[in-house]
This record gives structure tokens, sequence and C-alpha cells, in this order.
């Protein structure tokens, strides 16, 4: 069936009546889960259960990462932020890349036995020790470290069965301000990127299923933020990187999305540029307006969306698992 290329968030830890009616609208395509929608795993399981009675098909997504984004806490393995697998690569470069996929391994299989598709990782910026808002959720600011890790991240993620998404492209580590709030600018030129933050998307843009971009601009390749720009996402990620999974936008109520204007003109842009599916986040009217958008243009969904859906097969009982224990001890090491 196919999925629709808008995804929205959840006020609370069960449906609305309106959010029931938005689930249903074909132009939906997933839900993306936060620290608000969630009290426990059993209520967790509900949430989910309740969601997939409506349609079975909607990508269920969360960014939980690890560090301070992670979204669930309580009942799951406290995940630590990446850089903590960047300084241990350079203490035990082999234990590190071992640590990587079983962190990510973890990860996955925690969110999968409750049905969820997607976590939003791994991030491969570079920690250029200028933005707060990357900082230590990048595993170093070295990027042959970040490749190595990554893929190894990447790894344990398909060994669970999860699919990958690799953000912020081409790189959010070079600019102080925070998209959320601001409109990042990076001026620097494309050869600077092609010598630093570029090189983890081209070395793994084979390895990873989906790749969220940036909100920030970069003038001396185009004056729209990359997720908003054909040159970034069809010139170079497409054709110059060859890569061929899902385009996610970054979240189009951040306030580095505002330069595109108004939601329908966010939505339309991302679109253009070559987004397989937006993401619309803590604003209702917002979904609404883009809802609206789509149902009047009949926006066709993109075919790469259903090849995210998760491939895990865990059940209640993994805490008993070797794998799982093993998995558990290598994020203890780290903290």
């Amino acid at each position: 069936m196919a999925i629709g290329p808008l995804m929205l968030d959840l006020t609370g830890v069960s449906l609305t009546e309106q959010e029931r009616d938005l689930l249903v609208n074909p132009q939906v395509g997933g839900i993306i889960l936060f620290s608000r929608n969630y009290s426990s795993k059993n209520q967790l399981d509900e949430l989910i259960g309740d969601i997939r009675s409506l349609r079975q098909e909607l990508i269920i997504a969360v960014d939980h990462e690890g560090g301070r984004v992670q979204r669930f806490r309580e009942g799951f393995t406290k995940i630590p932020a990446m850089h903590h697998l960047g300084r241990l690569y350079l203490k035990d470069r082999q234990q590190a890349i071992q640590s990587a996929q079983q962190v990510a391994w973890l990860l996955a299989a925690e969110l999968l036995v409750h049905d969820i598709d997607l976590s939003f990782a791994p991030v491969q910026d570079v920690d250029h020790c200028l933005s707060q808002v990357i900082g230590d959720r990048a595993f170093s600011d070295d990027t042959g470290i970040i490749v190595e890790l990554a893929q190894a991240f990447i790894d344990g993620f398909h060994e669970a069965g999860m699919a990958a998404t690799g953000k912020h492209f081409p790189g959010h580590g070079g600019v102080t301000a925070d998209s959320h709030l601001e409109i990042p600018v990076d001026e620097r030129t494309l050869a600077d990127m092609e010598s630093a933050d570029l090189k983890p998307f081209r070395r793994l843009a084979h390895s990873l299923d989906a790749i969220m971009p940036a909100h920030v601009i970069y003038p001396a390749v185009d004056n729209k933020p990359a997720g908003f720009s054909r040159i970034w996402l069809q010139q170079i990620l497409r054709q110059q990187l060859k890569f061929e999974g899902v385009i996610f936008s970054d979240d189009l109520s951040m306030q580095g999305a505002s330069v595109a204007g108004g939601f329908t003109q966010r939505t339309e842009a991302a679109l253009a540029a070559g987004c397989d599916m937006v993401l619309v986040c803590n604003d209702r009217k917002g979904v609404l307006e883009v809802l609206d958008y789509l149902n009047r243009n009949a926006v066709t969904s993109s075919n790469r969306l259903p090849r995210l859906k998760h491939r895990g097969q865990f059940g209640n009982n993994l805490s008993t698992d070797v794998r799982w224990r093993e998995a558990v001890r290598a994020v203890q090491f780290l903290t």
C-alpha cells in the first residue's frame, strides 16, 4: 500500500479523536514520537497498537540517538552520546567499532520490540566545536573516525532489522546557529565541505537507507537551505553521491525552514527539491495546512518509502537474549 509524504507528531500518550481522523488521511505516511508520547512500555505498546489498527503501513519513527537525544528513558537502556565512541576509538579502534555496532543493535532492538520502524540515526555531522545543537551527538571531529563508527552503527541497525538514516546532510557542524531557532548560514566553499563534512555522506551513501538534510544555507552552493535545494539533493546527493534511498526533510516547523515561506511553500519547496517525506512537528495548524496542500494537489507518494518498514523479529523476552546482554555490557563500558 502507498505511504503518504507527510510525517506528523502526536500530542500525548494516547490518540485524540482529531489525530485518529488525521491518521486515516492517505497523505499521512508517518508518525514521529517524542518524550511526551511515552510514560511506560505498556502505554507505548497500547499507543502503537492503536496507530497500527488504523493504518498498518504507517512509518513510526523517533529521534532516539542516545545522550541528550533519547526520547524513551524509563525502562529503556540509557544510550551514551556518540562522542563516547569517538573517544574510545582514540584508545582502542577495534573495540570502538565493535561497541558502535553493539550500541546500534541494542538501540534498534529495544525500539523494534515495540513495533517502531525507525530511529533517525546516525548523526554524521563533524564536530567542529562550533555547534552546540550538534556537539556530543557527533562521533568525532575526525571524518575518518566518523566514517568507521557510523558504518559500524549502520551495520548494527541492519543486523537488528532497522533502516539507518544519516543526518544532517551535508553537515550541520560548521555553524554556531541552531536551526531550530535561527537560520544558519555556512559560508564555506563546496571544496571546504568536500574536504570535511561531505566525506561521511559520500563514503556511506551506499550503506544508508535514508538521509535527512540540514536546514542550513550554504551560499557558495545555493541560496536555499539544503533541504530545499535541488543542487544539494539532486545534483550532489542523487547524481554525484549516487544515493538511492529515502530523503526526509528535517522538521518544517523549525526556524531554519522559515526562509521558504509558510507551511505550504515549505512543503512545496522540499518536495520539489527531492524530499520523499516531509516532517511537521509541534504545529497542528501547520499540519492541517500541509494536508490541505497535499490533498488539493494530489501529491503522489514515493515508492522508496515502503523500504523503511522494519524487518526485526524480537519477542518481549529480549532481556534474556545473549546478544542483548552483550550489547548492554558494551553500553555500560562506555558510560
